[in-house]
């Protein structure tokens, strides 16, 4: 094994061999330093709009990933090594552990490798062409110990199949599904459309502020379980909900904040582009019985502008969009919808900042600025911003 993570036995603090030629992580400190890292960061950006909170840290901020992608090569003496791409690279770094992902897929990880040199199962070699495992994806659950083991292949054979999916299960019996996933993109760590459920279900499912959710291989899902329930508990919070409220969740993907909402509200309605994301979120409302949250296939802020056009009134705005922020049209189109609030889950602070300035020129003050520290070890802070329309300056 490639062992790289050393524990300080004084202070607890791990430090990682790989920091410089993985990019996994980005700050090598304590974590209390990480954490005043951060703040002075989101203070540094975000103070001019309000006040900024302190940011909510991690008790345990170590091995918190639930979802562990992992890339397998032969090395130049043949033999079978895994590990992660550096960052905006294509080179591996070797790596059989990281302080970073949970020790259940680790684990798992090492019994693959070992059942693929048993079986002769062959990583796929770009150059050659030759191989059939691009990469192996691991989903764990920590609120239900559920665990998937997804092989990702360049077609639909795999050799020794059940022989494998045998050897796998009886040696960790923790596994409640395998998918195999048939991917012909070249992309690094992509999947494809097609997949064959070899055990279980094909899914897992997660607990996440007593709701429960339905996860695939594709499903978008925050990586973090522990902080996701934080982060969520401040949005819903943030959002001052009533039974009288009607709530757009926009960039809604499988449908988990939307569906947090939906007990203390009068309807919710979800807007998602990827088809796949938003068949998922129907099933999760379906699984929590809920019957006042719809999910539209479409692009949010059309989706917006057509309810205004239509006359529709909306309470809340609860909007988490991708790392690029929103673009100027979506925010157009959500300050012609009007809602008295909007909820900003941002995993970007510096688009956060962009779009913020945009929605302040619009009508909107921002009210709170809460940091969360989803991603230790990382330069990444997520935040949760509500904002409430400035009546004087929307006339």
């Amino acid at each position: 094994m490639n062992n790289h993570v050393t524990t300080d036995k004084t202070t607890g603090t791990k430090r990682c061999s790989c920091f410089k030629r993985c990019g996994g992580c980005q700050l090598d400190m304590p974590y209390e330093k990480q954490l005043e890292w951060k703040q002075d960061k989101a203070e540094r950006m975000l103070s001019k709009f309000c006040k900024v909170n302190i940011i909510i840290g991690m008790d345990e901020p170590y091995n918190y990933r639930n979802k562990v992608q992992t890339v397998l090569r032969l090395n130049q003496r043949k033999q079978l090594i895994s590990g992660v791409f550096q960052s905006s690279s294509h080179s591996l770094t070797a790596t059989d552990d990281c302080m970073l992902e949970n020790k259940h897929c680790q684990a798992v990880l090492q019994t693959v490798k070992k059942l693929m040199q048993s079986f002769k199962i062959m990583p796929f070699d770009e150059k050659s062409e030759k191989g059939h495992i691009r990469h192996v994806l691991m989903r764990y659950s920590q609120a239900t110990g559920q665990l998937m083991v997804c092989v990702v292949t360049v077609s639909a054979l795999l050799p020794s199949k059940n022989n494998f999916v045998k050897a796998l299960t009886k040696a960790h019996p923790e596994i409640t599904t395998i998918v195999q996933n048939i991917c012909t993109n070249p992309m690094p760590l992509t999947l494809g459309e097609r997949q064959n459920i070899l055990y279980g279900k094909g899914y897992i499912e997660d607990i996440v502020c007593g709701k429960k959710f339905r996860i695939s291989p594709v499903s978008f899902y925050q990586v973090n379980s522990a902080q996701t329930e934080k982060l969520y508990t401040e949005a819903i919070k943030a959002a001052q909900l009533s039974k009288r409220d009607t709530v757009i969740d926009a960039y809604c993907g499988t449908g988990t904040i939307g569906i947090l909402c939906a007990d203390k509200v009068r309807e919710v309605m979800g807007a998602e582009l990827n088809k796949a994301a938003c068949r998922d979120a129907a099933v999760n409302a379906k699984i929590n019985g809920l019957d006042n949250i719809s999910f539209v296939n479409a692009d949010a802020g059309e989706f917006m502008e057509q309810l205004a056009d239509d006359g529709k009134k909306v309470d809340v705005l609860i909007m988490d969009p991708p790392r690029a922020g929103s673009d100027r049209r979506f925010l157009d189109c959500a300050a012609k919808l009007s809602p008295s609030r909007i909820v900003y889950v941002s995993c970007k602070i510096e688009t956060l900042e962009r779009n913020l300035k945009i929605l302040r020129k619009l009508g909107y003050k921002v009210k709170t600025i809460q940091p969360v520290d989803m991603f230790p070890h990382t330069t990444g802070i997520e935040t949760v911003c509500m904002l409430y329309r400035d009546i004087k300056k929307s006339r």
